[in-house]
Formats: C-alpha cells, sequence, structure tokens
C-alpha cells in the first residue's frame, strides 16, 4: 500500500472509533447556556529570547513547507531547551512524585489506543506504564513497565494521588472498556511501584479522578454513561460507594477538601448533532466524602461556552484568593454522521475549543473570564492552507487542544496545556483575566516512507512540573518522553529563588 493510501486508511479507522466513542448513546441531551463570555481571540503570542527556533508561521503551526525544507526535523523553541528526550511514544498522563525516601521518578502511559500502539512499543521501551528513575533528568533511566490490565491500556484515566503515593487506573479506550482497576504504592520505592490490587469494581471505564486525600478514586466511562465512586481506603481491596448513570462525563477533579466535583461534560448527541453538548458540571460529592449512609452526586451547577469542542478535564487553583478552574477541550466539535468518515475526518468549520479560565469562586455561578488559544485554533485559519500540514487532517490529532495542568494549586503563576501539532505550549496566568503565553516546545515527527502514518506532533499528555530546576516534563504520543527547561525570566521567583 503506498504511502498517502495507508495515511488515509489510519485516519478513517481513528475517525470511524472516534464518532463510535462519542456517538454510542445518540439521545437528546441539554446544557446551560454561555453568557457574558469573553472574545474567542488568540492568547498574545509568545515573545522568543536569542537562543529560541520561532515558528515560522502563524502562532501554532508548523507548515508543510518546513517538513519539505528540513526546518521541522530541528523543532521549534521559544524560551525552552531541550533536558533529555528518551522513549518512542507516549499517552496521555505524567505524573513526577517523590517518594518517602528521596527517589524522583516520572510516571506516564506509553500508548495512545491500544493495541494500535503495539508495533511502536515492541522492542523498544516496552507496553503499558512506564515508570522512569529520574534523580538526573538529563538522563531519565526506565526502571518499570506496569503491565497490568488497566496499566497496559489505562486511556485518559491514571492518576497519581500525591498524599498516598496511590497510582491508579482503569481499563478505557475511545469509547469505553470494562472496568478493571490497578492500584499501586509508590511511596517506599517510586521506581518499582507494588501491585496492591487488580479488581473489575468500577463498571466501564475512560478516565477518572482522585479525592486528594486519597480515600476516594472516581470513574468516568463517557459513551458507557457511568460515573462511579470506589472506597480506595484501604487500597488492596477497593469497594464501590455509588454509581451515576445516564451521564456522559470526561475528567474528573476535586476541590481540596474533596466535597466539589469539577466534571468536563460530554453531554449525550444527538444524530446529525456535534460530537460534544456538554461543558462543566459542578457536583456536590460531600455525602461520598464522608461516607455518609446514601451517598451521592448532588447536581450544583453547569456552563457552557460559545466555541466548546469536547470538555476534557477543568483543573482547580486559587489565583490572588480566588477560586477558578483551568478547563481544557480536547480536538475539534465534529457534527457526527458518515459525512465525517466520508470527509476524511477533516471539517474546517468544526469549533476547537482548546482552553478557558473559568471562575468558580461562586460554585453556582460559573463563568468564563478569559481562554487560552493559538491563532492556528480560529476558525477563519482552519479552511485556510494549514489544513494540509502533516497530522492536521485527523480528527484525533490537528490543530487542537488535549491537556493542561498547574504545577501548584494556589498562585500558579504559569501553567501548561499539551496542543497536539502544536506541541508543548506555556502561558503565564497571574492575571486570569489576561493571561499570555511565554513559551513553547514542539517536536514535530517528519513522515518517511516506513512509517507515513506517523506525522506532526502528537503532544497529548497532561504535563508534570519539577520549577525548582525550571522544568516540564510530557511525552508525545509519536515521539516519547521529553524534559523541557523554561527560561529562568518565564518562571515565577518564588519556584527557583
Amino acid at each position: 500500500m503506498n504511502a498517502p493510501r495507508r495515511t488515509l486508511l489510519v485516519r478513517l479507522v481513528l475517525t470511524s472509533a472516534l464518532v463510535g466513542g462519542a456517538g454510542l448513546w445518540l439521545v437528546p441531551g441539554s446544557s446551560s447556556q454561555a453568557v457574558d463570555e469573553p472574545p474567542l481571540r488568540p492568547t498574545p503570542q509568545a515573545r522568543c529570547d536569542d537562543g529560541s527556533r520561532p515558528e515560522t508561521s502563524i502562532q501554532g503551526r508548523v507548515p508543510s513547507r518546513d517538513y519539505a525544507s528540513g526546518r521541522a526535523a530541528r523543532g521549534y523553541t521559544c524560551n525552552t531547551r531541550t533536558v533529555s528526550h528518551t522513549n518512542g511514544s507516549g499517552g496521555f498522563k505524567v505524573f513526577r512524585y517523590v517518594d518517602h525516601a528521596g527517589h524522583v521518578c516520572a510516571v506516564y502511559d506509553s500508548t495512545l489506543l491500544f493495541p494500535t500502539d503495539l508495533p511502536y512499543n515492541v522492542g523498544r521501551e516496552g507496553l503499558g506504564t512506564i515508570v522512569l528513575d529520574m534523580s538526573d533528568p538529563a538522563h531519565p533511566r526506565q526502571t518499570a513497565n506496569l503491565l497490568t490490565p488497566a496499566m497496559e491500556s489505562p486511556h485518559e484515566s491514571l492518576y497519581l494521588n500525591q498524599r498516598r503515593g496511590l497510582l491508579a487506573a482503569v481499563a478505557g479506550n475511545l469509547a469505553t472498556a470494562p472496568g478493571q482497576v490497578d492500584l499501586y504504592d509508590l511511596s517506599g520505592d517510586c521506581r518499582q511501584p507494588v501491585l496492591l490490587s487488580s479488581v473489575p469494581v468500577a463498571g466501564l471505564g475512560h478516565e477518572s479522578g482522585f479525592a486528594p486525600d486519597g480515600r476516594t478514586f472516581y470513574v468516568s466511562s463517557t459513551s458507557g454513561q457511568t460515573l462511579t465512586a470506589l472506597d480506595v481506603t484501604r487500597p488492596r481491596t477497593p469497594q464501590p460507594i455509588t454509581t451515576k448513570t445516564g451521564v456522559n462525563y470526561h475528567g474528573l477533579r476535586l476541590s481540596p477538601d474533596g466535597r466539589t466535583m469539577y466534571v468536563a461534560e460530554i453531554g449525550n448527541a444527538t444524530p446529525g448533532g456535534p460530537t460534544s453538548v456538554g461543558g462543566l458540571a459542578v457536583l456536590d460529592v460531600s455525602s461520598i466524602q464522608d461516607r455518609e449512609g446514601t451517598p451521592t452526586f448532588r447536581p450544583v451547577s453547569t456552563l457552557d461556552w460559545r466555541q466548546r469542542s469536547i470538555p476534557q478535564a477543568a483543573d482547580p487553583i486559587v489565583i490572588d484568593g480566588r477560586r477558578y478552574l483551568l478547563e481544557a477541550d480536547e480536538f475539534a466539535n465534529f457534527t457526527l454522521g458518515p459525512d465525517l468518515v466520508l470527509e476524511g475526518g477533516y471539517q474546517a468549520d468544526a469549533p476547537v475549543g482548546a482552553s478557558r479560565l473559568i471562575d468558580v469562586h461562586d460554585r453556582r455561578r460559573p463563568r468564563v473570564v478569559s481562554n487560552l488559544r493559538l491563532a492556528v485554533h480560529q476558525l477563519a485559519n482552519r479552511d485556510g492552507p494549514q489544513q494540509d500540514d502533516p497530522g492536521a487532517r485527523s480528527p484525533a490529532q490537528g490543530y487542537a487542544g488535549h491537556y493542561c495542568s498547574v504545577p501548584r494549586y494556589r498562585n500558579p503563576g504559569i501553567v501548561a496545556c499539551s496542543m497536539i501539532a502544536s506541541g508543548l505550549r506555556i502561558f503565564d496566568v497571574r492575571d486570569p483575566r489576561n493571561p499570555v503565553e511565554v513559551g513553547y516546545y514542539n517536536q514535530p515527527t517528519v513522515p518517511d516512507a516506513a512509517d507515513p502514518a506517523r506525522e506532526g506532533a502528537y503532544a497529548m499528555s497532561a504535563p508534570a512540573y519539577d520549577l525548582k530546576r525550571r522544568q516540564v516534563w510530557y511525552s508525545d504520543g509519536n515521539s516519547g518522553f521529553y524534559v523541557v527547561r523554561l527560561a529562568k525570566r518565564i518562571v515565577p521567583r518564588h519556584y527557583w529563588d
């Protein structure tokens, strides 16, 4: 099979899977309306230092001409430098953890869609969830592969509770999968995690969340239509607490006291409608946190926004004493139906949600206060020549957002987002109404005859941080695990001084 036909086939398979996963439950849904939103403009672009290798086109784009000239192979940096790069695959989460003995580890999932990634992992870093000894970040050393059922294919559910050193995952895929839950202890020696349990207690799986005290692990199944709370106080014998049905929920994040859940809600699509009709759902989970006799998920509020794609996750933060969420949307909001497959997975008029800051100081009245997005995400540009850049037309890749994360809860100063074909993007959020981009790092994969289906960057993971060293860690599904050093001038002084 020639290269263009093989690449098209891969794209069609991914498109069919995406449509199937998002549209498994085609029933009417409802959501609140967007009000008083800021304008949908690109975030002010980073100003790069002299040692940078800046982008050659509009913000976030890697044009086809750069692949042809060899420029793309050199990568793009702005106020960033490479510390190290290891292995050749990546997934959806990267975590940093320091155990009781002082060992520093990175943990990340190595597959975007199991088993399609098998050929890329076998004979290299291996399968499953990967553990790296990061005592020397310039020379990561792989120490373990976690190969229990959920760790082999966690999809977006991998989660680490820092307080207890508990690593958890539920088996998942693009749609949903049987809810096998794996729990590991990293606290003694994170380089060699200890399996505590692997049991089918979650019903169905896809994404997840952890109460900050590490006693409750939450599992969402998206198209499986369930949200399950698990008691992991005794992680060798996790027990279901309660399950909510009839909901298409994605990422689950908790307030520091574990009593409020912030849900990225996909919603239930209708035939011929958009993939996502959801937004943000705020739930009171106090009765679950307190282990009351009849624990329930109590709705508090919902929020929609004007240009939404598929809500992914919403991380709580506090800036100058006020509570916010850093919310990320994934991909573009495609219209479901056979035309999406016939079009090869690309719809120029499909909106890209990217990311935003949401004020939740009053959790009953959430509101969007600013957007984090790139010029390449704007609808006016999606119909232009950028759609022909390598990787741009894939519905599961392209110029869009996927995950954001925060280095700490209070006054994080900067945040990082994986924006797929645009790589890792760094934003200053000290003024939450006026965020600015302050850096980026993007290492696209240049397609070759041996593997034409791997093209462009595939930055999908929620990043991890070591800002005392001014480092961000992330993985790219096409090229592996990266340690990136940030220029001193873009990192708030309290992290490194």
